[in-house]
């Protein structure tokens, strides 16, 4: 477990549960899940894509396992993510969540949730960016305007932004308001060559030991890797500050 102002937070998008054998194996997903041992763990496709969109994670046996509870959602049926992203967090209050629509031409959005964790107020950011370069550019633009209306606290943002290059309009943007970690191929998991997946903090806190949880296991679960790392707190007197 880690101490109290180093926590740890991941980011993986697991593909529906299908891995590169191209079979769905969830007890295989939670496997990998448990590897990881994440404090915070961002989760992308975690539910079907279409029909009722239904959620594939068996969320009560993480929880007794793992410690790991789902932040709560509205309006989204049988799924457990929110166009198919969900967040679980380990000891944390969760204060409030908001299901953010992301625009572009493929159904796409995001989770902000506002936590206490470590004693510490936390905003999580769990998003999962567009194909185009010109949606991810607008689905950033609408991410820090809804963060900018929210009361300023210490922000990580998480999730397989779609971002190859890593020097888009998006990432541009991003900038002005988060230090990005450094980036990790982390796709596709066999022979990793892209950073999709990526995570980025505010000024009150740093992201330390950056890297992809690479195993036998995670390289056949989904065609990403997960992305890892610690996340330590800033003073006290930065941490409720925007």
């Amino acid at each position: 477990m880690s101490s109290p102002l180093d926590l740890s937070v991941a980011s993986y998008n697991i593909h529906k549960g299908v891995g590169t054998d191209r079979r769905r194996d969830l007890v295989r997903t939670a496997a990998v899940i448990a590897e990881i041992g994440a404090d915070i763990l961002a989760v992308q496709e975690a539910d079907t894509r279409f029909g009722n969109r239904m959620g594939l994670l068996d969320l009560e046996r993480i929880r007794n396992d793992l410690g790991l509870i789902a932040v709560p959602m509205e309006g989204v049926g049988d799924a457990h993510g929110w166009h198919g992203n969900l967040l679980l967090v380990r000891n944390a209050l969760v204060q409030e969540v908001h299901q953010v629509i992301l625009p572009g031409l493929e159904p796409r959005g995001a989770l902000v949730t506002d936590l206490v964790i470590a004693g510490r107020p936390l905003r999580v950011v769990n998003a999962h960016l567009g194909l185009l370069q010109a949606s991810r550019t607008a689905q950033v633009r609408a991410l820090l305007d809804k963060i900018g209306g929210l009361d300023g606290r210490p922000t990580l943002l998480m999730g397989d932004l779609n971002e190859w290059r890593g020097a888009g309009a998006a990432f541009q943007a991003l900038e002005k308001h988060f230090s990005l970690a450094q980036a990790r191929p982390s796709f596709p998991s066999r022979f990793p060559l892209l950073a999709l997946d990526r995570m980025m903090m505010s000024p009150h806190g740093t992201l330390l030991d950056v890297a992809t949880h690479d195993s036998p296991l995670s390289r056949r679960a989904s065609d990403h890797l997960p992305i890892k790392a610690k996340l330590r707190f800033g003073p006290d007197r930065e941490a409720g500050q925007g």
